[in-house]
């Protein structure tokens, strides 16, 4: 991981406060710019939908592929008209998680996954990912490594 800096730097840009993490299931908030009040979620299933959900509405990154149901048809999300920010960078970068604060910066959807880089707040560092299980692999790892120095009192 390199030093990155602490900055959003993308409209789709999100912060995930990570406020619990019990034998891998994670809990906390989402927020983005877009939105003053944070998305809660239990999960990762939870926070990659919301997080999708956010990426459809505003059209950023483009899906290459639209989703597809069990019978193989595909589905193209639709861009919401009209969102107007109402938090800057600033504002966003003070959201903090108990345990585990995170910048995602997804810079494209292809292949049906994401791929970006995503910027430990609490290291200032940065890494860049290539798939969704990656993504929630470095997160993973960066709590579980938390989690282990406050068991023996290292800060």
């Amino acid at each position: 991981m390199a030093a990155a800096g602490k900055y959003i730097g993308t409209p789709n840009g999100i912060v995930l406060c990570v406020n619990q993490n019990q034998s891998g299931r994670i809990r906390g908030r989402l927020y983005h710019g877009y939105s003053r009040e944070g998305i809660l979620f239990h999960g990762y299933e939870e926070l990659i939908r919301a997080a999708e959900g956010f990426f459809d509405s505003l059209g950023f990154p483009h899906m290459e592929t639209g989703s597809r149901d069990i019978r193989g048809h595909m589905h193209r999300a639709q861009k919401k008209e009209g969102m107007v920010r109402s938090m800057r960078d600033e504002e966003l970068l003070e959201q903090h998680g108990d345990i585990g604060t995170f910048v995602i910066r997804v810079q494209h959807r292809q292949h049906s996954s994401w791929q970006g880089r995503v910027t430990c707040l609490d290291k200032d560092q940065t890494v860049y990912f290539r798939s969704v299980l990656e993504l929630m692999k470095i997160i993973d790892g960066v709590l579980d490594e938390t989690e282990q120095k406050c068991a023996v009192g290292v800060e």
